[in-house]
């Protein structure tokens, strides 16, 4: 009797399989979550720390530092891009990952920076955004100050989430270094410029700046609305390879909300980031920092299009050209051997040029050793004309002596 097997993921009953099916994914951020917590039990058991891991009936707010990551896997059939991109691509969520309040912000900014400072001062900018955004930086500051790799990490360490002015975001990888860009703190790009204003041509243009030094800067409220957009999305970090890990919440989200963050962010990254979308995604997972990644979809072939997929004819028809192209390259190699073998279990000479080359090297080395041998007999020569010299000198002191 054949064992009963039993399917891993479950597809939505009607409609496109290329879907994710609510209730799988309500179902692995249930049992996610739950390992989590009897993990994090353990580890309070054996070492007699209190838990600040949020449970279903607790409070809303919490330190973020206290939390675990949750992560989305998404594996696709084909490489996502070419080439890796340093500019994280963003995708809105329902349930936002940065609104703790004890989350703190640095702001990288083009010069002169005290203009993003004036706007963060203005009355009407949020005063509880204000006070997350615990430094500004300009572009020049940031090159002089932190060039040493220490200060560049004592940076890193003091704040939670870097955002950067989209107009001087390509520039940051060359003056930040590995120390950001290896992480999950690269700088986020958000948009400090006005908005486009229609001009007497009809064309849309960015309004010009008040004086000569400083750059077209968007009002208090454009600003806020920017960065709380900015903070409010999931970054996508790509990169030449055929997966991709999105955080979509925290261990202290209930099940509901990391299954609406899921959805949302797998149907982003079908959209906007995957060529062909769903027909080019192969599964999806989610998993937290020390736990399996438990699946969530997983698609039932493992090409893109039909056109990838070959008849039996065609793929023999392959197959044997593969092994006809072996064999000729395998009777190549053998003809070769053959022709440098010279019968007595040598080689032969393979050219004509490469045997000039040897009886050259031969001759030098001659002319060598015959150089040597004219120097070691001129030796002999001048030490023996020394010896009979020094006794010459000795029998003619002896004589003087005798006199």
């Amino acid at each position: 009797m054949a064992p009963e097997t039993t399917a891993l993921t479950s597809k939505v009953s009607s409609g496109s399989p290329y879907q994710l099916d609510q209730p799988q994914t309500l179902k692995a951020s249930t049992a996610l979550l739950k390992r989590i917590k009897s993990e994090t039990d353990r580890k309070e058991a054996a070492s007699a720390t209190k838990s600040l891991i949020r449970t279903e009936d607790s409070s809303d707010e919490k330190d973020s530092s206290d939390a675990e990551p949750i992560w989305l896997v998404l594996t696709t059939k084909r490489n996502i891009v070419d080439q890796r991109r340093l500019k994280p691509g963003k995708i809105p969520l329902p349930h936002p990952l940065n609104t703790f309040s004890t989350t703190t912000i640095c702001l990288i900014t083009c010069d002169p920076q005290r203009q993003v400072k004036d706007v963060l001062a203005h009355p009407s900018f949020p005063t509880s955004l204000a006070s997350r955004i615990t430094k500004v930086i300009g572009i020049s500051k940031l090159k002089a100050r932190y060039q040493p790799f220490e200060s560049k990490r004592q940076l890193l360490d003091d704040h939670d989430v870097f955002l950067a002015d989209a107009r001087i975001i390509t520039m940051l990888p060359k003056i930040l270094g590995k120390t950001f860009y290896k992480g999950s703190k690269k700088p986020v790009p958000v948009s400090l410029e006005p908005y486009r204003e229609s001009n007497a041509e009809g064309k849309r243009v960015v309004p010009k700046p008040t004086t000569e030094k400083s750059k077209p800067m968007a009002p208090p409220l454009q600003v806020a609305k920017e960065i709380e957009k900015t903070l409010s999305c999931a970054l996508v970090h790509l990169s030449p390879s055929n997966n991709v890990s999105v955080r979509v919440g925290m261990s202290s989200f209930t099940p509901q909300q990391i299954a609406d963050n899921v959805a949302a962010v797998v149907d982003g990254l079908a959209a906007k980031f995957i060529p062909k979308g769903w027909r080019n995604v192969r599964g999806v997972h989610v998993k937290g920092p020390n736990t399996m990644a438990l699946p969530i979809w997983l698609a039932d072939e493992l090409w893109v299009d039909e056109a990838d997929v070959l008849e039996d004819a065609e793929a023999e028809e392959i197959k044997a050209v593969g092994m006809k192209g072996g064999a000729k390259r395998n009777s190549r190699r053998l003809d070769k051997a053959v022709e440098n073998d010279d019968g007595k279990g040598g080689k032969r000479e393979r050219s004509t040029d490469v045997a000039k080359e040897e009886r050259k090297k031969r001759k030098h080395v001659d002319q060598d050793q015959g150089l040597s041998k004219q120097i070691k007999e001129r030796r002999e020569k001048l030490r023996e004309q020394m010896k009979a010299d020094r006794e010459d000198m000795r029998g003619t002191i002896d004589a003087v002596t005798v006199k």
